[in-house]
């Protein structure tokens, strides 16, 4: 399995800010990862503005490589005014990823230095200062390997707990610590690092936020696909294929549908067992089978799974404890990385609208609509239809 750059950030608002003043922006393309987290001036409405504009130039233009003068020069020049203070201000922090170099650049604008990890431990990164536009500008670098944690946070989380529970705030070097104390304890993912940082901050505010809060981490680790095999091929003569592709895939394997999961049973010479104990009024069963993670009804369980991912807004946490197929089937997507979309196109007659052409397949646009959902959330999702 290939390396995944696992990317994960979270937000607290302001007490009584419906908006919040810091925002996180990424883009991936095939060579090179930005990420800028923006921290807007005051708090509300108008910071959220100054922080989502000077987000949006960034990843764009950095993107894009227009050199570093004239990227701060647009930043300035764009802004809009504050009022009360008559200037207009966001600090930012860039991360930048070199894919083929396996190299990061970070460049930080009066947020709080990067925290950076190698193998759990923090590392100190040596930073250089440049003057643009009157500004200083602090950059570093670095190599990435895996099981190196970049992470940058907006000062809502270093002054954490200010003049409640601690009398400096929650500070850089603690929260280093409490994140190398993380790793002892074998956190494997960005959201999880991240919801421990946040969670911590939010305690130390006693729920009180006084400031926005944001923590933005990267996490070089090993990648979890998945391949999802749905509806039997058009051709049955091409069965055989497909299931050597699903049994030889590296990674987590789902059959959906009855007929697609009878289909690898009769390749494996075994019997699907039914879990009657998964059965719920408007779910069928999950199924057993041997070197298959999962095995779940189709278009029922499919739909389901799709309204859970849209009710929790992609969030693990928030899907429903139930031992179900659907629940089961939403989870794993969620766990994975990289998604592969195996769809027959033969039609099965009992499910499909009469009223609709034979060459539209009710499967079909359910996992379509299935990964325009996923792509929102930055899932790495492909579909092949067989």
């Amino acid at each position: 399995m290939d390396n995944f750059l696992d990317i994960y950030d979270l937000s607290l608002n302001k007490k009584g800010e419906e908006l919040c003043g810091d925002k996180v922006k990424f883009r991936r393309t095939g060579s090179k990862t930005t990420i800028v987290l923006s921290d807007g001036l005051g708090s509300g409405v108008k910071a959220n503005i100054l922080a989502t504009l000077t987000a949006e130039i960034l990843i764009t233009m950095l993107n894009a490589d227009v050199p570093l003068e004239e990227v701060i020069k647009t930043v300035i020049g764009t802004l809009p005014i504050c009022q009360v203070r008559k200037i207009a201000y966001a600090t930012f922090t860039v991360i930048q990823i070199n894919h083929e170099a396996n190299k990061f650049k970070v460049i930080n604008f009066d947020n709080p230095p990067i925290l950076y990890f190698k193998k759990g431990k923090l590392v100190q990164l040596e930073s250089k200062k440049e003057q643009i536009l009157d500004k200083k500008i602090t950059f570093c670098e670095g190599d990435l390997e895996r099981g190196d944690f970049l992470g940058a946070v907006s000062d809502g989380v270093l002054y954490a707990g200010l003049g409640e529970t601690l009398n400096f705030g929650w500070g850089w070097e603690n929260i280093s610590k409490y994140i190398e104390n993380l790793f002892v304890r074998q956190v494997n993912t960005a959201r999880n690092i991240v919801h421990h940082v946040i969670s911590e901050t939010h305690s130390l505010y006693r729920g009180k936020m006084g400031d926005d809060a944001t923590f933005v981490g990267l996490y070089l680790r090993k990648r979890y696909p998945l391949m999802v095999f749905t509806g039997p091929p058009l051709e049955k003569a091409k069965d055989k294929t497909y299931v050597d592709r699903l049994l030889n895939f590296d990674g987590r394997k789902i059959i959906c549908g009855g007929t697609t999961g009878n289909i690898v049973a009769k390749y494996l010479g075994e019997t699907i067992e039914m879990d009657i104990a998964t059965m719920r009024k408007d779910l069928p069963p999950i199924g057993k089978l041997k070197e298959i993670d999962l095995v779940t009804e189709g278009i029922l369980t499919i739909s389901k799974a799709i309204e859970l991912l849209r009710d929790s807004h992609c969030d693990p946490s928030r899907i429903p404890v139930d031992s179900n197929g659907a629940v089961m089937l939403a989870k794993e997507i969620l766990n994975a990385d990289s998604i592969l979309f195996l769809v027959g196109q033969k039609i099965n007659d009992f499910y499909q609208n009469p009223l609709l052409p034979k060459n539209i397949s009710i499967r079909r646009n359910l996992v379509e609509e299935l990964v325009k959902i996923l792509q929102t959330k930055q899932k790495e999702v492909t579909i092949e239809y067989c």
